[in-house]
């Protein structure tokens, strides 16, 4: 917990994904039954409000799914991918030679830096999720970070600045992790357009689904008109699919036909079904926005009890100060069987934690007082 995910990425030459075991009896369990049994807690019952995951797990659409297709798994190449592509294309307003489908948006990340690292700069703002900022510095990128604003919202101008000759990729994650804050919209087209010219931006949307400012939009449009933009999607968050690894690049096809050469494989057959299912399912994901809502709202109302800092969030996570050293206070929440983000430096007082199912927000909050006491 006190290493940095870049520390550890770089100490690490393997990345293991976990796999999703299900068993017939929960997918006969009427949807909400099935979400409890499945909400990602460990064996021993610890609180998982961690790692931004969805805690309702895959809907009971992919579920069926995966059972409905098992006979695919016998095979090389799942047969769902163009399918998934060609689905995701048409929601999203891209062609289907636009879309990539990764191993989890990681796999996406991991290529994309490994396609622009060599031989120059990586451009990203701090604090975020710099799982490509890292895999590029591993790989002997120089990286370069930009220091949040004052609201916690990437500062464009100063990442526009940062930009030099050297620079390689800039990195926007939107909404942002660990702070769950968004972009101007506007700004972030007026950015992309600027710097594309100059070097590809990279823009994350692993959280677009959660977001509820009015008129936010997607940088995907950017990606049609020709710019030399990428946007990520993954089926981890709102379809809770975070150990079946589906994730989703979206560029221009001679920005993909480059990055592709360093992808490592295809996501897993009864994934793909999974995630077919899941992106047609409208219903699941409005459940699951209401209920990370809920669970920001409850946390937001324990935090201003306490009168704790924090920002705003548009993803399933609040990021909240302190006012002590957070590892102190992730060994506080471990002793009372709840596990919550790591460390972002530099903001070293300050605590992400992962919404919840009301049962698990409420003992989040029960134990909030007498960690911070």
């Amino acid at each position: 917990m006190s290493q940095t995910r870049r520390d550890w990425i770089r100490s690490s030459s393997l990345l293991a994904g976990a796999g999703l075991v299900l068993g017939r009896e929960a997918l006969a369990l009427a949807p909400a039954e099935a979400a409890a049994h499945l909400a990602p807690r460990g064996a021993d019952g610890r609180i998982r409000m961690a790692f931004n995951e969805n805690p309702y797990g895959p809907p009971q659409s992919a579920r069926e799914a995966m059972v409905r297709y098992w006979s695919e798994a016998s095979l090389y190449m799942p047969a769902g991918i163009p399918e998934l592509q060609q689905l995701v294309a048409s929601q999203w307003g891209v062609p289907a030679d636009h879309v990539l489908v990764t191993q989890g948006s990681s796999e996406g990340l991991d290529a994309t830096a490994a396609t622009f690292a060599r031989g120059g700069e990586l451009v990203g703002a701090s604090p975020t999720y710099d799982r490509l900022l890292a895999y590029g510095e591993a790989l002997g990128a120089s990286v370069v970070t930009v220091p949040l604003d004052a609201a916690l919202v990437h500062d464009l101008p100063a990442m526009e600045r940062a930009v030099g000759p050297f620079t390689r990729l800039v990195f926007v994650c939107n909404p942002n992790n660990p702070t769950g804050t968004v972009v101007d919209s506007a700004a972030l087209e007026g950015f992309c357009t600027r710097v594309a010219p100059r070097a590809p931006v990279f823009v994350d949307e692993a959280y677009f689904e959660y977001v509820e400012v009015p008129g936010h939009r997607s940088m995907m449009p950017l990606v049609v008109a020709g710019h030399d933009v990428i946007v990520s999607r993954t089926a981890s968050k709102i379809h809770g699919m975070a150990g079946l690894r589906v994730g989703f690049l979206v560029a221009r096809p001679a920005l993909l036909d480059r990055i592709r050469p360093y992808v490592m494989g295809f996501p897993n057959a009864m994934a793909v079904r999974a995630a077919i299912a899941a992106v047609r399912d409208s219903g699941a994901q409005v459940f699951v926005r209401r209920q990370n809502t809920a669970s920001r709202e409850a946390i937001y109302r324990a935090l201003d009890a306490l009168r704790l800092r924090y920002v705003p969030s548009q993803g399933n996570m609040v990021f909240f100060r302190t006012g002590r050293p957070v590892t102190e206070v992730i060994a506080g929440f471990a002793a009372r069987g709840i596990d919550v983000g790591r460390p972002f430096p530099p903001m070293l007082d300050w605590c992400r934690v992962s919404t919840g199912t009301p049962q698990d927000t409420e003992r989040f909050v029960a134990a909030l007082r007498g960690v911070l006491a």
